[in-house]
């Protein structure tokens, strides 16, 4: 594979698709999530490789709560388990794992899981690997919104929970839909988009070179004229 001479520091996912995925194949959705994880790891190894320091991914959203109960309890499950079962390898390859999000509503067990992937690797700096979990941008605004007024802070951006991480430079959206349904509102404004038909559990290293080249091929101004 052939790497565009122009890289991103920091790219996000929206993993959609992975319901859709399931069903044409006649399994409940919760097996499309379950594929899905090998995407994430396709992704995963791909940034380590190629030198792309941070990447991103919408695991559940604030508005992914009201799915059908079954099925939230089978990705929190799913994500417990994935997060045990990848921290030796996040350790060989340097990686920094860290998730983002209301984790108030997260259950204790895997707060706990979080809390102890996220020490393990905190001196990892090859890359940094975020999870949104529980997350929405306006839940993010919110919370910003309300300590910047209780501390007297002027900047908003420093109190997003993304603070300290550049913002994105590249989201990817697969499946199809043309929508950021919510996601870091405020730190995608000079953001570039690319769309991909590819549902989720078919995305890998292919699909996500594609991506980089349509980013390397744009002209970003950043509001100013060149």
């Amino acid at each position: 594979m052939k790497l565009p001479d122009k890289l991103p520091t920091h790219v996000t996912l929206i993993m959609d698709g992975n319901g859709r995925w399931a069903k044409a194949r006649g399994q409940e959705r919760i097996y499309g999530h379950f594929e899905g994880v090998q995407s994430v790891r396709a992704v995963t190894e791909a940034c380590v490789e190629w030198g792309i320091p941070y990447v991103s991914f919408y695991a559940f959203s604030e508005e992914n709560w009201n799915r059908p109960q079954a099925e939230v309890m089978g990705l929190m499950e799913l994500m417990m388990k994935t997060m045990r079962a990848e921290l030796p390898t996040f350790m060989n390859n340097g990686v920094r794992f860290v998730v983002l999000g209301n984790r108030a509503r997260l259950s204790d067990a895997l707060n706990a899981t979080i809390d102890d992937m996220m020490a393990q690797t905190a001196a990892n700096a090859r890359l940094t690997l975020i999870l949104f979990m529980s997350y929405s941008g306006q839940w993010d605004i919110r919370q910003a919104a309300a300590r910047m007024a209780r501390e007297g802070g002027t900047d908003i951006g420093a109190y997003l929970v993304t603070a300290g991480f550049p913002d994105p430079d590249l989201l990817i959206r697969t499946s199809g839909e043309k929508r950021i349904s919510n996601y870091m509102l405020w730190q995608t404004a000079y953001t570039e988009f690319v769309f991909t038909d590819t549902l989720w559990p078919d995305f890998r290293k292919e699909e996500f070179l594609a991506a980089l080249n349509e980013f390397a091929s744009r002209d970003r101004r950043f509001g100013k004229v060149k």
